[in-house]
Order: structure tokens, then C-alpha cells, then sequence
């Protein structure tokens, strides 16, 4: 049965399908996207006390639903100058040393930076021999991104691929994975250097956004885009830590770079840890 999942994605017309179900979701359709909403809550068991809006009938379409927002001081933020906090709700999937400019995405399974990165070895060069983090945002978890730390934009980078799933069978099975499917990867100027923060685009995801660029894919495209922020000025962008960065439409994967000797993960984040957004994730390391 595995076989066949894996099998059926490379068959399958995974953007059209992705693109389908998006309008699908962006549908205002009243008692019918209420009556989905309900059927998602109750599939996926998920808490919605947590919610603004706790009710299905709050929400005027799925995409509404799906990237709704928490209720203020739910997810409590670690503050301390020297803690990178979690970005997401979601779970580890991988974590670990950036080794010979490879990323681990499951057993016997690596990939490249620089591919992850959108394919120029300047723009890996900085987090060689650094540190990674793999996330996995289920559909039933919160999917607003947050800013680990505070950090001024560098460069955003839209890079087109495929849209395979992103869940632990696909990752274990599909080799590059997370570098050959539909990504946002974004370059910020942090206290500590620069952080490579990357939304990774799934079968089903029928839209990645950022707050500052609002809809980035779709449309999709066959090229790598790569726009460059100034680091001050009217056109500059600088998040607080724990500032909203972006929102996924649909469950995904969030994927981090660190520079060599700067950060180092707290010992209970290993593979399978569930994060909450906010919570401390990484220690900055004394120069």
C-alpha cells in the first residue's frame, strides 16, 4: 500500500489537482464551506478553544479556516536575548549538522543545500557546516509562520518544482524531496548573521504567502524569481522575533539554516518533538 501512495504521486497531476482544490478552498459557498469545516475539525480533532473564532460557521471559506488565527497569548513567547524560538506548530522531522553542504530528509536519505536554496553556492556558502531544522506542519496544526528571531530581509527567492506531499512516507521514500518540490526560501539578517528560513510548498498547499509580498505562488512558475530587500529605507522589511512572516494554505514543511558555531538546538529537540510557536527551540553560543 505504501508502494502504491508513492507510485500514485509521480502519476498524478499534482499542481492542477493543488490549484482545483485552492479555488475550492478561496469559495465563499456558505452552509457548504461550514459543512467542510465541521467534517475537518472533526476528522483531524482539532482544538478549536485554541482558536479566535471558534466556531465553523466563522469562517466565510476553508482557506479562512485553515489559516485562522489563535487567540491572543496562547502561544506564550520566549523572550530571552539568547533563545531562538520555534517558528511553528508542527513537529521535528529532522535536525542536525549541515555536513558536506547536505541536509538529512530521512534515513539514507540527504539533500542539497544549495539546491534547497534556489541552486547559487553564494547564497549556501554562509550556512556550510551550520545547523538545520526540518518541521512538519500537519493539517491539523496552526499554519502562520513566525519569526524565530528578529531579522531584516535579505533576498526572497521563489524556486518552481513539484508538489509531492511532504509527510514522513514521502519523505522517507521520495529522494531530494524537499529540494525538488515548489519552495519560498527567504534570507534574513539576524543579531547573530544570516537565517534561512524556507516554506516548502505540498500537494494540496494551494498557496504560500509572506506578509510582506503577500501571495507568492500561484501562479506558479518554471523559473527561480529572486528579489532583493535594502536594509533600510521605505522598501526594507525587518520582523520582530515572533512577528508573523507567513502562511501556508494547507500542511507543509518549514525548513531552517544557521551559520557554522552561532546557534545550537536545546537537547530535547530531536526528530518527532512536537513544537508550539514560541517556545524556545536553539541557543545563540557565546562568540
Amino acid at each position: 500500500m505504501d508502494k502504491f501512495k508513492i507510485t500514485l504521486q509521480y502519476l498524478l497531476p499534482k499542481h492542477l489537482i493543488s490549484r482545483l482544490v485552492g479555488k475550492l478552498a478561496a469559495a465563499k459557498l456558505g452552509f457548504i464551506s461550514h459543512a467542510l469545516i465541521s467534517l475537518f475539525i472533526k476528522a483531524y480533532k482539532i482544538n478549536m478553544q485554541e482558536a479566535r473564532f471558534e466556531n465553523a460557521a466563522d469562517y466565510a471559506s476553508f482557506n479562512e479556516f485553515f489559516t485562522r488565527p489563535l487567540k491572543d497569548g496562547i502561544r506564550p513567547l520566549d523572550n530571552a536575548a539568547d533563545i531562538i524560538a520555534q517558528p511553528v506548530d508542527g513537529k521535528v522531522s529532522q535536525l542536525g549538522d549541515i555536513v558536506a553542504g547536505q541536509l538529512v530528509q530521512a534515513k539514507n536519505h540527504d539533500y542539497s543545500l544549495q539546491s534547497l536554496l534556489g541552486g547559487k553556492a553564494e547564497t549556501a556558502e554562509p550556512f556550510l557546516g551550520g545547523k538545520f531544522a526540518t518541521i512538519y506542519l500537519a493539517p491539523k496544526d496552526y499554519h502562520r509562520i513566525h519569526m524565530p528571531v528578529t531579522g531584516t530581509l535579505r533576498e526572497m527567492i521563489y524556486v518552481p518544482g513539484e508538489l509531492f506531499s511532504v509527510n514522513p512516507l514521502t519523505a522517507e521514500n521520495v529522494p531530494d524531496l524537499f529540494a525538488r518540490n515548489e519552495r519560498v526560501v527567504t534570507i534574513f539578517d539576524t543579531e547573530f548573521g544570516p537565517m534561512a528560513l524556507v516554506l516548502v510548498g505540498a500537494t494540496i498547499v494551494a498557496s504560500i504567502e509572506t506578509v510582506w509580498a503577500g501571495t507568492v505562488t500561484p501562479p506558479a512558475g518554471k523559473d527561480v524569481f529572486r528579489w532583493q530587500y535594502p536594509a533600510t529605507g521605505l522598501n526594507s522589511v525587518t520582523l520582530e522575533k515572533g512577528a508573523e512572516m507567513g502562511r501556508f494554505k494547507l500542511g507543509s514543511t518549514v525548513i531552517l539554516a544557521f551559520p557554522h558555531g552561532k546557534v545550537d538546538f536545546l537537547p530535547e529537540q530531536q526528530p518527532g518533538t512536537v513544537t508550539r510557536m514560541g517556545e524556545p527551540f536553539a541557543k545563540l553560543l557565546n562568540e
